[in-house]
């Protein structure tokens, strides 16, 4: 399949998106990139919905063509456009903060490229600062989002489950549901939980496993 990415949009660094030139060239990719732009309605639809603040997909990442889809708790702050210090309005390993910062140098480590993975929560919208932390019910009606998105990824072959939010909104809401992809558990990049190095080796290790799965 022919590239339909342009190159210069990605990054060789973390936390890239605290650059406003790197920030607004991502925000004209979501107005004019293929690959996100039923996903960027899809989100538009839910915040609309929800009358709640809905981080749009990074339009660097695969988008509807994702084979991988890396599911996290909720956006964290820097998501959020709206607060004191504004974020990007993007789910995205490149925001300015420890948690993106970890999921990019793991997720560059593991070789686990942009063209084929999806990063998102299984709380789509946000949720407060980031001591708050998803409810039963937040996991819930957060996971029947996630059926719903899921039906807009026609190539999607692993889901990587990063912390246990999202594990356990997807084992107790999604899973029953037998959506036919493979699962992968493994440990949420926030830096209160990667100071161990050992959890870093299993997240690095897990998104290596994503990539030998969707390669063979």
């Amino acid at each position: 399949m022919p590239c339909r990415y342009a190159r210069p949009v990605f990054t060789d660094e973390p936390r890239s998106l605290r650059h406003p030139d790197v920030l607004a060239r991502r925000h004209e990719m979501l107005r004019t990139a293929p690959q996100v732009q039923e996903l960027r309605d899809w989100a538009g639809s839910l915040q609309r919905r929800r009358g709640a603040v809905v981080p749009f997909v990074d339009p660097a990442e695969a988008g509807t063509d994702a084979r991988v889809l890396m599911l996290m708790e909720a956006p964290g702050p820097m998501t959020n456009r709206d607060n004191r210090r504004p974020g990007s309005g993007f789910i995205s390993v490149d925001n300015d903060d420890g948690t993106a910062a970890n999921a990019w140098r793991t997720r560059d480590a593991a070789g686990l490229d942009e063209h084929l993975v999806l990063v998102w929560n299984i709380v789509p919208w946000y949720l407060g600062p980031a001591k708050v932390k998803p409810s039963a019910s937040d996991r819930r009606e957060g996971a029947a989002e996630l059926v719903d998105l899921m039906r807009l990824l026609p190539r999607l072959e692993v889901v990587l489950l990063s912390g246990r939010h999202a594990q356990r909104g997807w084992n107790e809401h999604v899973r029953p549901k037998d959506p036919p992809v493979a699962v992968l558990e493994t440990w949420h990049p926030s830096p209160q939980t990667l100071w161990n190095p050992e959890r870093r080796a299993h997240l690095e290790r897990t998104m290596r496993d994503a990539v030998r799965m969707v390669a063979a």
